[in-house]
């Protein structure tokens, strides 16, 4: 959930706080019943589902769909439908499970306004139920998540998934540069962009404090400036002469401004800038070939959820290989493809547009987006002042 979209950009903060009021009009939920023996079958399955670690838990996929219908809705944030398919992936999960009313929030929010809205309405059932998160939210927050393993979950690379299920890597791409053609040459490499041609034409997407496409962009540009991932000064001093020389533009890219012409040079993962080329002709992406900067967003369940069978049966819907060419329809790719392909169950036609991979890639660990983030939250903003 494509083109280019905000959902991983900084917010106002206020929206927030007024999610409750947002979604007040939205589904509450369990309908309550006169009986009491309704009320306490109602109340043992909604601790079943709060309990339920995996599938086999809880019971078939059925009863899990039972229970999620009972409750019926699923609370969704951050999770635009312009963003790896996601618009697709709402209709076909409607579809396939009727009578859960799927209320969305906050389609502009960054991965840590997703947090602040689950502890804002905390124990509300306007909270969200499930979260989808930058690699360095996800990881700083896991007192905040239920763990759960999918029944595909032996599918995923250990690398993508916290060991009890706290958080699972769903799908990724690669961060590049999208170009408006009709206006600028393509970059033969991140240098480039320094040069006066592109002044007044250089967007990333979001603040890199909070939202995850701005961290990575900031990671790419490290990486290719001679820096690693230890230590991402090299990205932030790219950045800040960038925007000396008045190349960078403190616009954040949507599709309305990359039609427009607002933001014709853009850092973003290849999955947006690659569904890009479908509304704007000359549209290109550039994925630099010999190093890129990799990185997948992860999925999570609100420990608080209200609806917590429809988390779950989301969180399975996601991860099921119709959810996984879903992503990949998307442009984006599907955590669990190699196995897909092994199995043959991987949508091949949609597999092939995908933009080609670099010789290198990178991936920060745990420990290198703690410092990463560290460090961009005391010199971001100076730097780009």
């Amino acid at each position: 959930m494509t083109s280019i979209s905000t959902v991983r950009r900084i917010g106002a903060f206020a929206a927030v706080v007024a999610l409750a009021v947002s979604m007040g009009a939205c589904s509450t939920g369990t309908t309550s019943t006169s009986t009491s023996s309704a009320s306490s079958s109602s109340a043992a399955t909604s601790n079943k589902a709060t309990t339920a670690t995996s599938l086999a838990d809880f019971g078939t996929i059925d009863d899990l769909y039972a229970a999620a219908k009972a409750e019926g809705a699923l609370n969704v944030i951050a999770v635009p439908h312009d963003w790896a398919n996601y618009g697709k992936m709402i209709d076909a999960f409607k579809a396939k499970y009727p009578g859960i009313e799927i209320n969305e929030a906050l389609p502009n929010g960054s991965s840590a306004e997703e947090i602040a809205a689950a502890k804002t309405n905390k124990g509300l059932n306007t909270a969200p139920d499930v979260f989808d998160l930058g690699a360095a939210v996800a990881m700083s927050n896991t007192d905040i998540f239920a763990p759960y393993k999918v029944a595909t979950w032996k599918d995923i690379p250990d690398m993508f998934k916290e060991s009890t299920g706290l958080y699972t890597g769903d799908y990724g791409g690669y961060m590049s540069v999208g170009v408006d053609t009709s206006k600028y040459q393509v970059p033969a490499t991140i240098q480039n962009l320094m040069n006066p041609e592109y002044k007044g034409a250089v967007a990333i997407n979001g603040d890199p404090t909070q939202a995850g496409a701005a961290f990575a962009a900031v990671g790419l540009a490290t990486i290719l400036n001679g820096g690693t991932l230890d230590s991402f000064q090299p990205g932030i001093d790219f950045f800040s002469q960038m925007n000396k020389d008045g190349n960078f533009i403190k616009i954040d890219p949507t599709p309305a401004t990359i039609t427009s012409g607002e933001t014709p040079v853009v850092f973003d993962w290849d999955y947006n800038n690659a569904a890009q080329a479908e509304k704007v002709p000359g549209w290109k992406t550039v994925v630099f070939p010999d190093k890129g900067y990799a990185g997948y967003y992860y999925q999570a369940i609100n420990i608080d959820a209200p609806h917590p069978a429809a988390a779950r049966l989301w969180q399975e819907f996601l991860y099921s290989d119709q959810g996984q060419n879903i992503f990949l329809g998307g442009y984006a790719r599907p955590v669990r493809m190699e196995a897909m392909t092994t199995a043959g169950t991987i949508d091949k036609e949609a597999a092939a547009l995908l933009p080609p991979a670099p010789k290198e890639t990178v991936v920060p660990t745990q420990d290198q987006n703690k410092a990463a983030s560290d460090l961009l939250g005391q010199k971001w903003a100076a730097a780009l002042g």
